[in-house]
């Protein structure tokens, strides 16, 4: 369901762009609550410093999803809010089990490149409708998460 809004979008736009909006979110909450669960049990020699990154991310993410679910308000449509919701929307799988500290690394490194995959999936509709507001939004989001895969990735090295 929609509400009426005349910004200069077609309705049809804001719905195509809602949609991949909406599997952004999807992707963002799935990732939010697996760096959660991996800042509770992650262990070994790096515990401080992953137990710390992890929830920096998680913080970050939390606020994400807040300004992703509102900009699809804002175009008129409703956020998806539901695990289902997002099991259903999301590319990214949830962790088996608790894994090891590496692989808990890949997993996150594997969630943020999905998350900017997604975004960018959402940028051919929006330039179509001249949507500068989702297309800041969806820069901003595709940056960081690029910069958090690879800081992810350097701890992999060597």
């Amino acid at each position: 369901m929609h509400l009426n809004v005349n910004t200069g979008i077609a309705e049809n736009d804001r719905k195509e762009i809602a949609d991949g909006l909406s599997k952004l979110l999807a992707d963002t909450y799935t990732l939010y609550l697996k760096t959660h669960n991996f800042h509770w049990n992650v262990t070994g020699p790096m515990f401080q410093t992953l137990h710390l990154m992890f929830e920096t991310q998680y913080n970050e993410l939390s606020q994400a999803v807040d300004v992703i679910a509102e900009r699809i308000r804002a175009l008129g449509f409703y956020a998806p809010g539901t695990y289902a919701d997002f099991a259903r929307l999301s590319s990214i799988k949830e962790a088996a089990g608790v894994p090891q500290a590496q692989e808990m690394i890949k997993q996150l490194v594997d969630g943020q490149e999905a998350v900017v995959r997604t975004a960018r999936s959402v940028f051919p509709v929006v330039e179509r409708a001249s949507d500068e507001a989702t297309a800041d939004l969806l820069t901003q989001r595709m940056q960081l998460h690029e910069k958090t895969a690879w800081m992810l990735r350097s701890l992999l090295e060597g």
